[in-house]
């Protein structure tokens, strides 16, 4: 099984966000809200029109960790989701499934979704944890703090924040490109 790497390049960030515009809205905005709030799939999935409708922030408790969490909604993102949700019910998850009467999309549909898109994009091990980690990733090259992304993600140590991005990665590749005997 492949390591599921953080999207890097912004260009296939906008790639990847133009092939998923192109097979729905739904797939778009849940590939958007990953990589705008580093929430995991299972949180994102479990949302309803309710939690962002007219909201600056999604305040939920966190399936995995079970714990509160208050993510802001970006003033872009939230304009992504106004539109998105136009004519869409307060109960309704916000990401359905085309099968059954408001179901939730599962988190295996939600990978295909990725990971085909991924393939479309010729980007190799992308999957849902991908947005989490792109989030992660773009967030510490733009605000190089560590500390605050730890924070953000309820990791125990930075080492294992920078590790879980793929900094600690990019950091030995550079390391050794650089060394010669």
């Amino acid at each position: 099984m492949n390591k599921v790497e953080p999207i890097r390049d912004k260009a296939k960030i906008a790639e990847l966000k133009r092939i998923l515009r192109e097979q729905s809205y739904r797939n778009y905005i849940l590939f958007v809200l990953g990589i705008n709030t580093g929430l995991r799939i299972s949180d994102m999935l479990k949302l309803k029109v309710k939690d962002v409708r007219n909201k600056t922030h999604i305040v939920l408790k966190e399936q995995k960790t079970s714990k509160n969490k208050r993510f802001l909604i970006n003033s872009n993102l939230r304009q992504e989701l106004k539109d998105y949700i136009k004519g869409m019910e307060a109960e309704e998850h916000l990401f359905q499934s085309r099968i059954g009467k408001n179901k939730p999309l599962t988190r295996f549909q939600a990978y295909r979704i990725f990971s085909e898109a991924g393939r479309k994009a010729g980007l190799e091990s992308i999957a849902c944890h991908s947005t989490r980690k792109t989030f992660g990733y773009h967030h510490y090259k733009k605000n190089k703090d560590v500390a605050l992304l730890q924070k953000l993600f309820n990791h125990s140590s930075p080492s294992i924040t920078l590790d879980y991005i793929g900094i600690t990665q990019d950091i030995m590749d550079e390391s050794i490109e650089k060394f010669s005997l």
